[in-house]
């Protein structure tokens, strides 16, 4: 139903206003009292073959949600009634922000691909926490933490530390999110000495903690083989319990959209299709050179099962969706799950 009726609708709009129109739509029609029930008997499927146990945490499926389509923790409920294992929100800063000027957000529907330049747009962590109260479904929710635009990187370990101190009670993990390409300056956090010290600051924090939760860190796909080595060091001296591979990329090669419609569009991250074999690369290259010394969550392109199963297989021990979940629709969740048994 999704591809050839709600799909064609709601790309007649722009990108970001489908956006907020499906978040209404879901909203409002798990306010039926038999659309919940429903949605869940079309699109739940488990199975006890599928779950996986990593950092303490019990996943009952390896198929997330990525941060960024649930930024403000508004669908919890609802994502999660279409079996996603986990769901990640964010990216949330201290301070609400408006994010970077409209428009921001395209598609590229002839290489199922999007370009965003968003720019950590959210309603602040407290007004998450609000939401976080009221939810009602066990889900996983990790939080993935970021700085304000107008903090400076000097001052950007106190933002992310305001962020974890306020989440802490709400999530079951953190993700550090210094690889977004979107605000000024955040991609030299992933420089090893200021990434060290944000991490030690981080897990010193939480090591303090009678429960510690587990921290990951999300990188780049831009990031040379040296710079990942560095990552590998770097995740092993703080004993952070995992990497996301990967963000978006600001890569536009190997596109078939016109050159002067990229162009038009500017500046931005961009996910689906075209980053999946990038994607793939760094985690391979992560699992063999770290001697898997650290679990990787792998996003990145994912469309279909097949896509799936080539992160599982390249090292990755979960998977994230997110620009796949826009163009091949909520259906992509189960026949992933399906298409991973299969493989079993």
């Amino acid at each position: 139903m999704y591809r050839w009726l709600l799909k064609p609708l709601l790309f007649r709009l722009s990108a970001e206003t489908a956006h907020r129109l499906t978040v209404r739509l879901l909203k409002f029609a798990f306010r039926v009292p038999f659309v919940p029930a429903m949605l869940r008997s079309y699109y739940h499927f488990e199975h006890p073959k599928l779950a996986r146990s990593l950092f303490g945490l019990t996943f009952p499926n390896p198929v997330g949600l990525a941060a960024g389509l649930d930024k403000n923790a508004e669908m919890i409920d609802e994502l999660a009634s279409i079996g996603f294992g986990f769901i990640e929100i964010g990216t949330l800063t201290p301070k609400p922000q408006e994010g970077n000027p409209k428009p921001r957000l395209f598609r590229l529907p002839t290489d199922e691909a999007l370009i965003n330049r968003m720019g950590f747009n959210n309603e602040g962590v407290a007004e998450a926490i609000t939401r976080l109260r009221k939810r009602k479904s066990k889900v996983i929710v990790g939080g993935n933490i970021g700085k304000n635009k107008n903090t400076p990187n000097e001052q950007a370990t106190d933002d992310y530390v305001a962020c974890f101190d306020a989440l802490y009670d709400w999530v079951d993990y953190f993700v550090v999110n210094v690889s977004s390409p979107n605000t000024p300056n955040l991609r030299a956090l992933q420089e090893r000495e200021p990434l060290e010290k944000l991490l030690n600051t981080l897990q010193a924090r939480n090591n303090a903690l009678p429960t510690p939760k587990p921290i990951l860190l999300k990188i780049a796909p831009d990031l040379t083989n040296e710079q990942l080595d560095e990552i590998i060091e770097v995740i092993k001296a703080t004993q952070l319990a995992g990497v996301i591979a990967t963000n978006t990329t600001i890569s536009r090669q190997g596109l078939h959209t016109p050159t002067e419609a990229i162009e038009s569009m500017g500046a931005g991250g961009l996910s689906g299709k075209p980053l999946r074999e990038r994607a793939t690369e760094v985690i391979k290259y992560l699992k063999q050179h770290s001697n898997n010394a650290f679990p990787i969550i792998g996003v990145g392109g994912i469309h279909s099962p097949e896509d799936a199963i080539e992160k599982l297989q390249a090292g990755a021990d979960l998977v994230q969706i997110y620009t796949g979940f826009v163009y091949e629709g909520p259906a992509l969740v189960r026949k992933i799950k399906k298409g991973i048994l299969q493989k079993m």
